[in-house]
């Protein structure tokens, strides 16, 4: 296998992996974030070397947490079904904690599905709260993770 290569790419890079594995079955729409477009969003794809299939995904924006304004959340991490395991999406969440950093960024959270706290746990993230249900979605977890800052 090749060495597994980040970038930050266009929303329409990552897009047909975040709507595929995180929307299954619905209208593309439900993968539209309205974040996506904002001022300061960025999008992170991951790939096997040279190639240019997404593997890996996630959509980072500035957005506060309990007060803390160096917070950026990040929503539809994805990985390819087909890739799982080999570390795509350990990479893009390491590139997206770097480049967070290097944008201010102090705290990252998510709205974690429940089904990947374990992940999150072994990457350094912490639950903050009870489990809560976002409809049509799932059960979820915030997780939370201090990131050195490199601004």
């Amino acid at each position: 296998m090749s060495a597994i290569r980040t970038a930050v790419v266009p929303v329409s890079e990552i897009f047909r992996l975040r709507w595929d594995v995180l929307r299954p079955g619905l209208p593309a729409a439900s993968a539209e974030f309205a974040e996506d477009t904002l001022p300061g969003t960025f999008h992170l794809a991951a790939y096997e070397g040279a190639g240019t299939r997404v593997l890996g995904c996630i959509t980072l924006f500035a957005d506060p947490l309990d007060g803390d304004t160096t917070a950026y959340r990040f929503r539809g991490m994805a990985s390819d079904p087909a890739a799982r395991g080999l570390g795509y999406g350990a990479a893009v969440l390491a590139a997206a904690e770097r480049e967070a950093a290097e944008r201010g960024a102090g705290l990252l959270w998510c709205n974690g599905r429940t089904e990947a706290r374990g992940f999150y746990e072994r990457h350094g993230y912490a639950v903050r709260g009870e489990e809560f249900v976002i409809e049509g979605v799932g059960p979820h977890y915030v997780l939370t993770r201090k990131i050195p800052s490199r601004a």
